[in-house]
């Protein structure tokens, strides 16, 4: 099994950025996808995730309407677009797959977000 995050970096305030997960190993389309993610002093939270079919999606607050979640079944991939980024935002993420009580987390993609 492997979950392997890309399209982290630097932006400014304001930038954007879409964080991609590529899965493999198991039944992508039975797991329902998230993207988590730790700021420096922070715990592990919860961003957004979608469906295992992706008729639904769920935001953490402080990224509605800013934050984009999105799955290819064909393609076994999640993205996350991120738009109107904040200092805030500044975190590792990490993606993940749920189903049941199984779990995979995949190593993470910084994303940093200053002037």
């Amino acid at each position: 099994v492997q979950l392997v995050e890309s399209g982290g970096g630097s932006v400014q305030p304001g930038g954007s950025l879409t964080l991609s997960c590529a899965a493999s190993g198991f039944t992508f389309s039975n797991y329902v996808m998230s993207w988590y993610r730790q700021g420096p002093g922070t715990e592990r939270e919860l961003v957004a995730s979608i469906s295992s079919g992706g008729g639904l999606t769920n935001y953490a607050d402080s990224v509605k309407g800013r934050f984009t979640i999105s799955r290819v079944n064909a393609k076994n991939t999640v993205l996350l677009q991120m738009n109107s980024l904040k200092v805030e935002d500044t975190a590792v993420y990490y993606c993940s797959a749920r189903r049941v009580k199984t779990d995979y987390w995949g190593q993470g993609t910084q994303v940093t977000v200053s002037s």
